[in-house]
């Protein structure tokens, strides 16, 4: 029942219910009076906090590599690590810093002829340990094309026999830029291949927007088994298999520039990417089934093609991003899981190519984050690797050397 008198501007309310809510209003002005003293000392306790500080550690400090591009741990007990030169050799090597042998040699097959191409990464099955399968991602010279192929390691050995090599994928590259080159395995025990938009600049043939090419995506595929007469089969749940469409059904994410790293956060599956830019950004990303991330209609958060006014609708803006006055060419990294660096636990590292900055975000950022400096290097980091324990290493391209991560001293 509305109420006659209003000359106070409010309603006529019972006199109990509005005293009621008086004392409730005083009570919690009250305890958030109490509060402030409290807020403050948490405040100044949090601006006290020193700033994370961590360090590079040389690793395998016996042999300079030639053009060093990913690093990855042997899935066998071991604790040896592999590392890739984009020459087309693989090492391993163990814990001990004791020196390297050669583990793949595939140089009579992998074109060096652009400054992208090369053999880029490896990634070892879930099973290794059983079957000794593992997999390269590299560049072919005739036709040029994104080669994706199986090996069989030598049990126990160290090398895999060239000759040993099973095409399970390749990719017709329109120009010698923007490859992608990351392999790896998902928690759910499927490959995940990322491609480039084909290359040049800008997106010439507008692959990134396009479904019915494999360029500009990351892909899943399912490499346990053969379908539909390729070396793989798609698994049925990935997001464009019953699309109406052109879609490739390999495709898990597209709308990417060049996503030359990426990874799988080795606790929550989450699915990182570094996704390389233009003129302008550079992003980070996280992945999700049937994602599109935007290129060459937006360059991280800006718009690019048309430069003003373009379609958000529908695309996934990067989790952080960073413009060209602080790098050139960002490079994915890893969610840091170790136990070393106590205080940088749960946080994504990447890092810079140009610049030699590495950075970090919290993991569970819901929106867009400033990327907060971590580390400034004179590197030309080409990559970063993770170990069987969570630890990380970074890869100094130009100068042939590896380091781990470590606490400042």
């Amino acid at each position: 029942m509305r109420g006659r008198g209003r000359g106070n501007g409010w309603p006529n309310l019972n006199r109990d219910v509005l005293m009621g809510g008086l004392l409730r209003t005083a009570c919690a002005l009250l305890a958030a009076l109490l509060m402030l003293p409290l807020a403050g000392v948490l405040a100044a306790r949090a601006a006290e906090a020193p700033p994370l500080k961590v360090a590079l550690q040389p690793v395998l400090t016996r042999q300079t590599l030639q053009r060093p591009v990913f690093l990855t741990s042997v899935p066998d007990g071991s604790g040896d690590l592999v590392v890739v030169e984009q020459r087309g050799v693989i090492w391993r090597f163990g814990p001990n810093d004791s020196g390297a042998s050669v583990y793949l040699d595939a140089r009579d097959r992998v074109s060096t002829a652009g400054n992208e191409e090369g053999l880029l990464s490896i990634a070892f099955a879930p099973d290794f340990i059983h079957n000794r399968t593992f997999y390269v991602f590299y560049s072919d010279r005739q036709p040029r094309r994104t080669v994706v192929a199986r090996y069989l390691a030598a049990a126990p050995g160290h090398r895999a026999p060239p000759t040993a090599e099973e095409v399970v994928l390749d990719v017709r590259q329109p120009y010698a830029n923007h490859n992608g080159g990351q392999l790896a395995f998902g928690p759910d025990g499927m490959l995940y291949v990322g491609l480039g938009d084909g290359g040049s600049a800008g997106d010439p043939h507008h692959n990134g927007q396009n479904r019915a090419t494999l360029l500009g995506s990351i892909l899943r595929l399912d490499v346990s088994r053969q379908a539909g007469g390729h070396a793989y089969a798609i698994p049925p749940d990935n997001p464009f298999v019953s699309a109406r469409d052109h879609s490739r059904h390999e495709i898990w994410a597209y709308g990417l520039r060049n996503p030359w790293r990426f990874s799988f956060d080795r606790k929550t599956g989450d699915l990182w990417a570094g996704d390389v830019g233009q003129n302008a950004v550079e992003e980070v990303d996280r992945i999700v089934r049937g994602g599109n991330y935007g290129w060459n209609v937006m360059e991280g958060t800006q718009c690019y093609d048309p430069a003003q006014g373009c379609r958000r609708g529908g695309l996934k803006l990067p989790i952080s991003e960073y413009t060209h006055n602080q790098g050139v060419a960002v490079t994915g990294g890893y969610v840091y899981r170790g136990k070393a660096i106590p205080g940088l636990y749960g946080r994504y590292v990447f890092g810079d190519y140009g610049s030699g900055q590495i950075w970090s975000i919290p993991a569970d950022a819901k929106q867009l984050t400033p990327p907060e400096p971590l580390l400034r290097t004179q590197l030309a980091i080409s990559s970063f690797g993770e170990d069987a324990a969570g630890e990380l290493y970074v890869l100094d391209h130009q100068g042939g050397h590896i380091y781990r991560l470590v606490p400042a001293p």
